[in-house]
């Protein structure tokens, strides 16, 4: 798992959060939440679409995600999985559904 300013993600921190975590299910992302360090990965498989588009959902989680992070709190590991109808998304979009979906885990907006 990485932090913002880290960089390779471990497979194996990927697969505890995978097996241990809660997931959220949203139209455009899937949201796995687990106990841990604060740290987040982004995942966008092939369905996505081509490597500019996966890379794209990708920036997107990441930009999302650094918004909404604060209000979970340093005490869980995400992983972050992009549907396939997160193409065209925008970041607000992704910030609006992540606040709605995890709005039980969020202590402050």
């Amino acid at each position: 798992m990485t932090c913002a300013n880290e960089g390779q993600v471990r497979s194996r921190d990927v697969q505890r959060v995978f097996d241990e975590g809660h997931p959220v299910h949203g139209s455009r992302v899937v949201v796995f939440l687990a106990p841990g360090t604060g740290a987040a990965a982004y995942v966008a498989g092939r369905k996505v679409g081509n490597a500019v588009t996966r890379n794209r959902a990708r920036r997107i989680l990441r930009a999302a995600w650094l918004e909404v992070a604060p209000g979970i709190g340093n005490g869980h590991d995400a992983v972050l999985v992009a549907r396939e109808a997160i193409r065209g998304a925008k970041t607000q979009d992704l910030v609006a559904e992540m606040r709605q979906l995890l709005h039980g885990e969020i202590t402050h907006p």
